[in-house]
């Protein structure tokens, strides 16, 4: 009979990590006597991230004391005490390749429900001083998984357990767990576990997005980025410069040849040289014009300080050549029949205007929002373009605010002064089941988004494009905001220019770092990363160009143009969209 040997709790706390403080519940020690344990946990135990850990789905996580000896033998460790895994119950028996998802157990007056493996995770890792160990939690098929409590009742160390029910799909914790984080994702596979009742919302939902993208789905449904159109930089001839207002000039590119077509909101990377020998600048521009024109334009505002956009408005003429990455990015107009919001603020209605475009092309009979906010009538670009698309579809409804109109406007004219608040958007009457696409500055995405939201629209329906670097995903890491990004500490490196193109930086590379995410860090630039060495593909990142190779090869390598900067280096100049 299974047994179970220790019951292990422990608060989150404050704990010191790479110059960061990271607030996680992941030590764990054990206890004497009997505890309690009810829907959402231990009693005396808590987790530092409630996203990714605790609450109704993973109250009580296992690991085996069959999996500690292996970890002993592996890393040549003999100071492993119950608990270091970040386990509430350590047991005799249950492995991964035994247990199934859904599985009921009776241990002592309680009874448990398995509903998931151990999520990967960067913090037992840090626990245990071994920075590798999520992806080889993975790897070896020993990842631990969590119990949801269906009868409260108290345990104690010593305790038998019972296995009381399975389901007849029964599919083990380790293959589940393959399932999401190692390659060979198998549509047959993935519905199956899809249709067992247990198992947790969240891994459901991954399956459900990895049914979606087919055969060639990532690990954890993260999408896989289509092949660009070329690899790296590519020299595209300038067609026309035009004035659109008095800061915004429209640049149009074409090559000898048609210009692939792009999904309308897609954005370009230019590359301009630098100054002085400074390395060469790259940023990114939303394509504005008509995706499958044959033809690429680009908007670009005048930024006081922006050293591109000053360089394409002061230089750049017909006839000039410049270097562009194709088309990237994943801000994108959908393809159903529900009305469309496309709501933008100043230079933000580039993207949208390239929807607007395959709107009309598609002569789409899809009820069509056009909200747009300018400073007043000289700043206001687009406007007889916008209208006389507009006016070829067969449902609008078109809304332009000036936030500081220099003169009265006309009652006829279909221009309002003042913001796009809260208030306004309740008062439109919108539909509540429009997909909605915002992009503008980063308040008023985020206030029109939260708005959106309060007349009824799901925040899965309404996108965002940001400008600049992508909101950082840093679980359980806490502390001030960071500053702008900037130079790393120190001597400059020997290696390799990083360039991350979104933050508007480059720095060289240098072995003190074990990987691009850690320069990154090291230039303060905003990062998204979850298990920090291969196996969530929350880092996965698009190359603009350039190589990199992996320290410790990934379980499942990212799509072709991508990058796990958790675990990867540079070989070459490398170009990130960071």
């Amino acid at each position: 009979m299974a047994t179970l040997l220790s019951v292990n709790v422990g608060l989150p706390k404050d704990v010191s990590w790479r110059g960061r403080t990271v607030h996680t519940g992941v030590w764990k020690s054990p206890v004497a006597g009997s505890r309690l344990v009810r829907r959402l946990n231990v009693d005396g135990d808590g987790q530092g991230d409630l996203v990714g850990h605790g609450g109704e789905q993973r109250a009580v996580l296992v690991y085996q004391i069959d999996s500690y000896r292996h970890w002993q033998k592996l890393f040549g460790r003999d100071d492993l005490t119950y608990g270091a895994f970040g386990e509430n119950f350590t047991v005799e028996g249950l492995g991964d390749d035994e247990v199934c998802i859904g599985d009921r157990y009776r241990i002592g007056g309680a009874e448990f429900e398995v509903s998931q493996p151990r999520v990967t995770c960067f913090r037992v890792g840090m626990r245990m001083g071994e920075p590798q160990l999520p992806a080889l939690l993975v790897a070896h098929h020993r990842p631990g998984f969590y119990l949801r409590v269906l009868t409260e009742g108290r345990v104690t160390a010593g305790d038998g357990i019972v296995r009381t029910w399975r389901d007849p799909r029964a599919l083990s914790v380790a293959a589940v767990d393959a399932l999401l984080y190692l390659p060979g994702h198998e549509v047959e596979q993935l519905r199956a576990a899809m249709d067992i009742p247990a198992l947790s919302p969240g891994w459901r939902e991954s399956f459900r997005s990895m049914v979606e993208g087919g055969a060639g789905a990532a690990p954890a449904g993260v999408q896989v980025a289509p092949t660009p159109a070329w690899p790296g930089f590519r020299r595209l001839t300038v067609a026309d410069v035009v004035a659109e207002s008095t800061t915004v000039t429209s640049f149009g590119f074409v090559a000898d040849d048609a210009l692939p077509p792009y999904l309308p909101g897609q954005f370009l990377g230019v590359r301009v040289p630098g100054a002085d020998g400074d390395p060469a600048q790259v940023r990114s521009y939303s394509l504005s014009g008509d995706p499958d024109g044959g033809a690429y334009r680009i908007s670009v505002k005048r930024e006081e300080r922006g050293l591109v956009s000053s360089f394409l408005h002061a230089h750049l003429r017909p006839g000039d050549h410049l270097e562009v990455a194709a088309p990237r990015g994943d801000f994108t107009l959908d393809d159903g029949s529900d009305p469309v919001l496309l709501i933008s603020a100043g230079i933000g209605q580039t993207p949208l205007l390239a929807m607007l475009h395959r709107l009309v092309r598609d002569q789409s009979g899809r009820v069509v929002w056009w909200v747009h906010t300018a400073h007043d009538a000289d700043s206001h670009a687009f406007s007889a373009e916008v209208a006389d698309l507009l006016g070829r579809l067969s449902s609008v409804h078109s809304l332009v605010f000036y936030t500081s109109a220099a003169e009265p406007l006309a009652p006829d004219s279909g221009v309002r002064t003042g913001r796009l608040t809260a208030e306004v958007i309740a008062g439109l009457g919108l539909p509540s089941d429009a997909h909605a696409y915002l992009c503008g500055p980063e308040p008023f995405m985020d206030d029109v988004a939260q708005a959106l939201t309060g007349v009824g629209i799901a925040p899965a329906r309404i996108h965002t494009e940001r400008f600049g670097s992508r909101s950082p995903i840093n679980p359980g890491v806490v502390g001030a905001l960071a500053p702008r990004p900037h130079q790393p500490a120190g001597a400059p490196g020997a290696g390799p220019p990083v360039t991350f193109a979104r933050s508007g930086l480059t720095a060289a590379w240098s072995d003190a770092y074990g990987s691009v995410l850690e320069l990154a860090e090291a230039c303060d630039v905003p990062t998204q990363w979850s298990c920090r060495s291969g196996v969530c593909h929350t880092c996965v990142t698009a190359v603009l160009s350039g190589a990199a190779s992996y320290a410790t090869p990934p379980l499942e390598t990212p799509g072709d143009d991508e990058l796990l900067i958790c675990s990867s280096q540079p070989t070459t100049a490398l170009v990130l969209d960071l």
